[in-house]
């Protein structure tokens, strides 16, 4: 290379390195990102939740706070074993990678090429050259479009991880909701067995009666319908019990056996728990990140688009050795031979392809921003209706204490009117039916109560096991 080219490749090299230097635009702040949904913006004025909640900061590890060792192992299991979240850990080490392949694009390429033949064998005529060449090429990044796909990336990775925790949560939830469940139906099933003995005795006493005279055809058969109305609930309650156990098993990764024993009673309600405020859980729930992370990607993947209608310089130096027994070389030629350049390729026209690219990435960050909002309204829905369903719950359980205490009173008083003579075996067995089915409703309160328990935490964001630092958003080197 003569000296006024190698001038010129050295100018080139320092305005494209002054030009490398200019910094991509900023990604949307969390304000910005809320801005379009309208009403968003102004959550963060709430000073609580509508519905009440006890006051104070969320917490984490709210798995604890059920007591319940055997929960905390089957939880521990499903981390390990459930087939959903191994395909999500994979999702997040496939965007990992991506974040890798995309600052890859940032650096040089260097590649060794070896080149060899006899008597132009194969038809190629680069088979009449033996040698070695070492090139690079490298194309500088201009005006950031590589950075630009890079930033999508890391943040494409960071919705991933988000996304990944909000799985864990997820299933962490699901887990606890499904075991309370399957304490709650065999407990079910205990009641069912019950009123069905109760409902056979009453169709033996109908039975009785009828053959003495003191009953009729009509009271049989209604005793009858009845037992075998009770029959079927239990066996639909039965079924109900094997197939949540068989969905526990499965989401703790086991063959779907029904063979899981449930504890023996339902676990007790924890105390109340801090709900914190509207804006907290915009800041911390997993699946709103993950969809603020989009958000941000699809900014970059704008700039992305808006980068490629410019030009782009591409770099290149090689050093080879080579000779040839066939070719005749320059005269002047020597080895190692080398040398560098550039190439410069600027988009004159594309039938309009690259504006209509930029005008695609817009729409996509306009409905990754409503994808956001429509997130965040539902997430605080949920906590809303977590919280209103909580203090009905409260209500409906003190209702329903109060109805079972009044029919034990009442079952307590036919048990003494057929003892001294007052009463009869039916009215007894009347009143049994009777406490069983309060004893079912309110079990069916008091589990609810644990699932819309364990829904609160999901909607709250807090995590079921000790707090840990979750990378909101990815590092840039």
């Amino acid at each position: 290379m003569n000296r006024p080219s190698l001038k010129l490749l050295l100018g080139v090299l320092a305005g494209v390195a002054a030009l490398v230097g200019c910094a991509t635009k900023p990604e949307p702040t969390r304000a910005e990102i809320r801005q379009p949904a309208g009403a968003l913006t102004n959550v963060a004025q709430l000073p609580g939740w509508k519905a009440g909640g006890a006051a104070g900061p969320i917490h984490d590890h709210w798995l604890a706070t059920f007591a319940d060792p055997q929960l905390d192992a089957l939880v521990a299991e499903a981390m390990t074993n459930n087939p959903d979240l191994r395909v999500a850990a994979v999702r997040v080490e496939q965007a990992g990678e991506y974040v890798e392949l995309a600052r890859a694009a940032l650096r040089p390429a260097v590649n060794l090429l070896g080149v060899g033949g006899f008597n132009m064998g194969g038809g190629d005529i680069s088979s009449a050259l033996q040698g070695v060449s070492l090139g690079a090429s490298w194309e500088p990044d201009l005006w950031g479009r590589i950075r630009y796909g890079r930033n999508a990336a890391q943040a494409i990775h960071a919705s991933a991880q988000a996304d990944f925790e909000f799985s864990r949560q997820s299933l962490a939830a699901t887990v606890a909701r499904t075991w309370f469940a399957a304490t709650e139906t065999a407990l079910q099933l205990g009641l069912a067995v019950e009123m069905v003995q109760a409902a056979e005795d009453l169709v033996a006493l109908a039975e009785n009666r009828r053959q003495v005279g003191a009953g009729t055809e009509q009271e049989v058969a209604l005793a009858r319908a009845k037992r075998l109305n009770l029959q079927d609930a239990a066996r639909q309650v039965e079924l109900a019990h094997t197939q949540t156990l068989r969905a526990l098993e499965l989401l703790l990764g086991r063959y779907p056996a029904a063979e899981l024993e449930a504890r023996p009673d339902l676990a007790p309600l924890p105390g109340p728990i801090p709900a914190g405020l509207p804006l907290e859980l915009l800041e911390r729930r997993p699946d709103l990140v993950a969809a603020e992370r989009r958000v941000a990607a699809a900014f970059n993947r704008v700039g992305e688009a808006k980068a490629a209608r410019l030009p782009r310089i591409i770099l290149n130096a090689n050093v080879a050795a080579i000779q040839s027994d066939i070719l005749q070389l320059k005269d002047d030629f020597s080895n190692p031979t080398g040398g560098a350049g550039a190439k410069l390729i600027a988009p004159l026209y594309q039938g309009g392809a690259l504006q209509t690219q930029v005008r695609i990435r817009t729409l996509e960050q306009r409905e990754a921003a409503a994808e956001y909002a429509r997130m965040a309204w539902r997430a605080l829905g949920d906590v809303e209706n977590s919280l209103a369903a909580s203090q009905t719950l409260e209500e409906r359980e003190s209702l329903l204490r109060q109805a079972v205490a009044d029919h034990e009173r009442a079952l307590t008083l036919a048990q003494t009117s057929y003892r001294v003579g007052q009463g009869d075996q039916r009215t007894v067995r009347q009143r049994q039916l009777d406490l069983s089915a309060a004893q079912l409703a309110l079990l069916r309160v008091q589990g609810e109560q644990l699932s819309q328990r364990v829904n609160l935490h999901l909607a709250l964001g807090g995590g079921f096991q000790p707090a840990a630092p979750m990378q909101a958003s990815a590092t840039r080197p």
